[in-house]
């Protein structure tokens, strides 16, 4: 990790965080937390631009919510461990508790991209959408890759990425067996 230059960090950081607010199901935590181990500085910075690439793909899947909530739904629908009762259960959680929901729904397992589609569907303004999305996922990126970091920091360096790599494999065989869709 110490030989990724701190460009490439946040480079990979804002690609990752653009394709999991689309289509793309890993969550750039995996990416975060690798670059915290070896830097907190760096992973701060990689956090700001992994939050700024979620925001262009929350908006443009706000977007398309806007303009083919079906359609867009859909497609939302065969991302893996998403189900059409999780579809259903963010709609509701927008109309019951607004914007408020996005912060609440990255740390249950359920993705931003369902948020961003349901608000466009539901007619929610994108400056509203975006002023509330910077730091709901801005929180997650930090708080995640600031413990994970912290917990591979007390490893030798060689072991840091292995270990965080075999978690995250953990933790995805696991979501992946539990979640529905």
């Amino acid at each position: 990790m110490g030989m990724i230059r701190p460009r490439t960090a946040e480079a990979v950081a804002a690609l990752w965080g653009l394709a999991e607010a689309t289509l793309f199901f890993v969550v750039p935590d995996v990416w975060l937390s690798l670059v915290a181990a070896a830097s907190r500085r760096r992973a701060l910075r990689a956090c700001l631009w992994a939050a700024a690439g979620a925001l262009a793909g929350g908006l443009a899947m706000h977007a398309w919510g806007a303009a083919d909530p079906a359609w867009a739904l859909a497609a939302v629908e065969r991302v893996p461990a998403v189900s059409s009762a999780m579809v259903e259960r963010v709609a509701a959680q927008l109309g019951e508790h607004g914007l408020w929901a996005l912060f609440v729904g990255p740390w249950t397992g359920t993705p931003y991209k369902l948020y961003a589609v349901q608000a466009g569907a539901l007619g929610v303004p994108a400056w509203q959408f975006a002023l509330a999305s910077v730091p709901a996922r801005l929180a997650r990126f930090l708080v995640l890759s600031w413990m994970l970091g912290r917990l591979a920091g007390r490893l030798p360096a060689r072991w840091r990425a292995p270990a965080l790599l075999a978690g995250w494999a953990v933790f995805y065989a696991g979501f992946f067996a539990l979640m529905p869709g």
